[in-house]
């Protein structure tokens, strides 16, 4: 059973950066599509996440969403077995509960079968 853990939100001002991580546990996450999404605060309908970025099972491509491109650069060390989000340039509406996940024999985020708790980010001045 794949086990994900988020860490790395906080406050931060606008345009500042900051960078979320999401180390698994119980299974590799080569074997999965891996995403990350966000939520408003105080909302928690799966089905409402903002699908941010993905990197896809098989020859590890990633895509975009279009609020984050060209912000937001998402990565996986296979080492560490962990996925991260880097987030530059960030904007108040960014401010959401940002949750990493994983999809089963699936190559794209479509469906994802595990989720992570999530980690607030806060951007504010």
């Amino acid at each position: 059973q794949l086990q994900l853990v988020e860490s790395g939100g906080g406050l931060v001002y606008p345009g500042g950066s900051l960078t979320l991580s999401c180390v698994a546990s119980g299974s590799a996450l080569d074997d999965y599509a891996i995403g990350w999404f966000r939520q408003a605060p105080g909302e928690d309908r799966v089905e409402d996440r903002e699908g941010l970025s993905c990197i896809s099972s098989r020859g590890g491509r990633t895509n975009y969403g279009d609020s984050v491109k060209g912000r937001f650069s998402m990565s996986r060390d296979s080492a560490k077995n962990t996925m991260y989000l880097q987030m530059n340039n960030l904007r108040p509406e960014d401010t959401a509960v940002y949750y990493c996940a994983a999809a089963e024999g699936s190559i794209w985020c479509s469906g994802m079968d595990y989720w992570g708790k999530g980690t607030l980010v806060n951007v504010s001045s």
